[in-house]
Order: C-alpha cells, then structure tokens, then sequence
C-alpha cells in the first residue's frame, strides 16, 4: 500500500500538507477537505459533532444498522445516525463490509457510496465493523481511528470500561493511522487523562468522547501544517480491553474489595454489576470500601454484615464492600436508606450462595 520507506504516519502527514492550500490569513476550518465518518455510539456523535463545527465537509457517515433497543424493543437508529439525519448527511448502514462475506449487496452498496463521496480521509470511532483493507485503502489519504485509551495499552473493543477495572491510575485517547491488524497502527496524536477515585465508564466515556473530538480535529489541523510526526506503538506495554459479556456483571465476592468496588465503578452503567440474593437479581451502581472494615473471622464471601441508611456492607475476600446504590429487577436505582425500605436485606444474607458452597 505504501511505497519503500514510507509509512502510514508519514502518508497523511504529507499528503495532508502537500493536498490542503491554506492561504495568508485562512484557517484550516475554512479549507475544503472531506471526511467521511464511521461510528455508532454518543462516543462516535461527539467526534462527528466536532468535525462538522470546525468546518469540515461530511459527505458520507457510515453507522451500524437500526438495532432493536428499550422495553418494547423497539428499532432505534444509533446516535450518529440521528445526528446525520438531523444535519442531512447521507447516511448508510451495511451489515458488513466484506465484499466476500455473508452480505456482499451491503458491502457492495457501501463502497459505491465511499467511491461517490470522494474523500481525502475516513474518520473512524466505535464504529463496529471490520474494516477490509478495500476500505483502509479507498480514502486517498487513508482511515484514521479515534481510540479511547493510551496504546498500546488496552486495543480492543471495551478500553474505558477495563482501564478503571484494572484500576488505573490514567488513560487517554490516542488518534492513529489504521492498518489491518487490531489498534495497532502508528499512533499521530496522545492526550492523558487522569481517572479519578469515583470515575464510573459513565463519567469516563463523556470525558474521553469530547477529548477525541477535539483531537481528531487537532489532529487534522496539525497534519495540514506538516506538524504531526508518527510513532510506531512499542512492542512492550501491549493489554486487550476484550467486549464485555453480560456475564461478567455477576460479582465473584471471593475477589479482594478493592477489585469489586472497581468492577462496580467499570460496569455502570453496561451491563450493571449486579449479585443474587434469595432468587431475585440486584444491581449495584455505587460502592466503596470503607476504611479498616476488614472480613470478620468466620464470615463467608457475599455474606451481608450489615444493613442500614449509610449501606449494605458485603464480606469480600479480605474486606468489606459497602454499596451506597442499588436496584432490583423492574425497579428504580435508588440511595441504600430508600432501597432498604421496600427490599429486606439482612445480616447473615448471603449473595450469589451457590459461589461460596
């Protein structure tokens, strides 16, 4: 794809410059570049958002098809769909863009509207689909992803939500010049940010969302000036932040208190910790680990110690767990006080029992 000598980073730094004229006084917003746009998810919406606002010609967005969402599962278009819809962007929604794959027509259809879009570049961000290397190559300037952690550290699909699990202590976003392998291509543009003591993927991910909004346009900026410098991601330091399974949400109380309560924190709000008490499910949105409680001699894992307004203190491995915010199947999360009036949780209750047997 690229001549001897020449990698990803050094293309779209150079092509950039040499393909955009900026003239005295003229800033890059008012230059003619188009971008077509892939995501799905409100991560995607604040990226495309800031693209648009900083002057950027869209004339294609790609988001995943219409998805049955809600109680009455009802079809809903993804966030990025709405807001295209809303600014009369094109949009299409294959299933797949594998031209030999299980839906060749989709992928087929997508790349006869990536070919009319005529695009210097493709910006991609949680979009959730494989991109083949057709599609890598048709934007003359290449496909560049917006990734919401600091590579090489945690590539993959769930980066937020397995940052706070593994207690970190920072993340970031990194925009980096896509290949064929797995968020491994040369990285143009890094910004840390910290995570704080009480950062839930919630709080996190509307933090990151607009810190990748406005780095890719910095980035593009940066580019246009001759400014950005790839690097090639180090070979050391490499983690997978894997989807998350609904299966996980289940808490395995023989974990230290620490890894729960950060669980806790990573799982709010998809897909929701959550423990089984009695028969009936219970989420848990918020928790701590109080200072000095730890487990009591001859108390099992999930044992309920306490109960009461400030919370319902769990027995860990090595401590208790004190969950402030929770909610019953069909119900309203609610502050443990009004919890505790309509759900009896008692001392010597025990949490997921058949974990401890």
């Amino acid at each position: 794809m690229f001549p001897a000598g020449i990698c990803p980073g050094d293309r779209i730094a150079g092509a950039l410059q040499a393909s955009l004229r900026v003239f005295p006084g003229e800033s890059l917003e008012s230059c003619f570049m188009r971008v077509i746009f892939a995501g799905t998810p409100e991560f995607a919406r604040v990226a495309l958002a800031s693209l648009q606002a900083a002057g950027f010609d869209i004339p294609l967005v790609l988001t995943q098809p219409d998805r049955p969402a809600g109680r009455g599962m009802k079809l809903q278009a993804s966030a990025v769909k709405q807001w295209a819809q809303s600014h009369q962007v094109p949009v299409a929604q294959p299933r797949s863009l594998r031209l030999d794959g299980k839906y060749p027509d989709d992928a087929a259809a997508a790349r006869t509207a990536i070919e009319a879009a005529r695009a210097d570049v493709m910006v991609v961000a949680a979009y959730g689909l494989i991109l083949p290397q057709w599609v890598l190559d048709a934007p003359r300037l290449g496909c560049l992803n917006i990734h919401a952690s600091l590579l090489p550290r945690w590539r993959g699909a769930a980066p937020i939500h397995r940052a706070i699990e593994a207690g970190d202590a920072q993340t970031g976003v990194t925009i980096m010049q896509m290949d064929a392998g797995l968020d491994t291509g040369d990285m143009l543009l890094l910004e840390k940010l910290t995570i704080g003591p009480e950062d839930t993927t919630a709080s996190l991910h509307d933090r990151l969302a607009g810190l990748g909004g406005r780095l890719i346009v910095n980035a593009l900026e940066l580019a246009a000036g001759g400014a950005l410098r790839p690097l090639v991601q180090p070979s050391e330091g490499i983690t997978y932040a894997h989807k998350i399974e609904k299966n996980e949400a289940l808490l395995d109380w023989t974990r230290s208190a620490a890894a729960l309560e950060r669980r806790i924190r990573a799982f709010n709000p998809f897909p929701g910790a959550a423990g089984v008490l009695d028969g009936e499910t219970i989420k848990f949105w918020r928790a701590a680990v109080p200072a000095g409680a730890l487990r009591p001699v001859g108390v099992l894992p999930g044992q309920v110690v306490a109960a009461g307004p400030e919370g319902i203190d769990i027995c860990a491995a090595d401590a208790l767990v004190r969950v402030t915010r929770l909610q019953k199947a069909g119900g309203k999360a609610l502050e443990a006080a009004d919890f505790l009036r309509g759900f009896e949780i008692r001392p010597g209750m025990v949490f997921n029992p058949t974990q401890t047997e």
